[in-house]
């Protein structure tokens, strides 16, 4: 072999080295910005970067951009109840979920121990709280280890005009606190000024007017709300929920026929059999119910009760078909 022969071999031989070691570092590179738990998320520092530069662009090019952040409800008591394994692999579970749920340019990050950041462009805070609400639609049916049935509270922003990055999740921090200090189970959207008084969480009365309401709508179905209030609540007690939970579940109860305040006259009140057309309109009062309650901030967690209430444990049941 000439030494010209065993020249280019050597330099061949270089060549696949730096490429390999350029391709080493790019996967050091990737595995860095990674989430150590949740490897299908960034980690706080690649999502601050990315956040930085992605308002920045949005500013530029005058397009919508919005910023959610996402807050296990309950975490503690999971790591207490089944250990911090099982914490972890909720956590794990939660990040593929959000991954799975979100578009391919949309990215994520856990922000600390139990808290997401998502980052949204081309969204504003109006398309941003819809996919969220998919999102948490989907982890009601999530199983992670002997934990089922998962709920987050969640704050949206979106970005407004000259607002940096560190005051878009403020914003959105502010909401998150709106979500929590309303029960949880829901997603709000930020609104006013950072700062700025919230005001009261309480909706006992709205719930008594909307219960009343329906009454005079229907005495059959007020009357049979209230007797369903009670059996909803003993069945709670009696598997050891919590007293928020408890009274979550009696507003749900009381309230759960409310979407057949837009169900027409001939419909609800026909003393015969429905017929299809008439079953397919009165299917709809848990999807109409749902959105009359979306529509008084706080009451997130009534409105997806509501929307619930005609599922079945075998799938059998409606609007969403949900099992188990």
């Amino acid at each position: 072999m000439g030494v010209r022969t065993r020249f280019a071999d050597v330099a061949l031989q270089l060549a696949e080295a730096q490429s390999r070691i350029g391709e080493l570092e790019a996967q050091l590179a990737h595995a860095d910005s990674r989430d150590p738990l949740a490897r299908t998320l960034l980690t706080l520092k690649a999502f601050r970067t990315q956040l930085d530069q992605d308002v920045a662009r949005a500013h530029r090019y005058q397009r919508p951009l919005s910023v959610a952040l996402l807050d296990i409800d309950g975490f503690r008591k999971i790591n207490l109840r089944h250990g911090y394994a099982v914490g972890d692999e909720v956590l794990a579970t939660i990040g593929n979920v959000i991954s799975d749920e979100t578009r391919v340019h949309d990215l994520a990050c856990r922000m600390g121990a139990d808290e997401f950041g998502l980052l949204l462009p081309e969204s504003s805070g109006p398309a941003a709280h819809q996919a969220i609400e998919r999102l948490l639609v989907r982890l009601e049916n999530v199983v992670a280890g002997p934990v089922s049935g998962l709920s987050m509270s969640v704050g949206i922003a979106g970005l407004e005009a000259k607002q940096a990055s560190e005051q878009v999740l403020a914003a959105a921090g502010e909401a998150l606190q709106q979500a929590r200090a309303a029960g949880g189970h829901q997603a709000v959207v930020f609104e006013g000024h950072v700062g700025e008084d919230t005001g009261d969480a309480s909706h006992g009365d709205v719930v008594v007017a909307l219960a009343s309401a329906l009454q005079e709508r229907d005495q059959y179905t007020g009357d049979h709300s209230e007797s369903v209030v009670e059996m909803s609540a003993r069945v709670a007690e009696a598997m050891a929920l919590g007293p928020e939970e408890v009274a979550r579940i009696r507003m749900g109860a009381l309230l759960h026929d409310i979407g057949k305040v837009g169900i027409p006259d001939h419909v609800l009140h026909k003393p015969g059999p429905l017929d299809d057309s008439e079953w397919e309109l009165m299917r709809e009062h848990p999807v109409i119910g749902e959105r009359i309650l979306r529509m008084i901030p706080g009451l997130g967690p009534i409105a997806r009760i509501v929307r619930h209430e005609h599922e079945r444990f075998d799938g059998g049941g409606y609007p969403d078909g949900l099992a188990g």
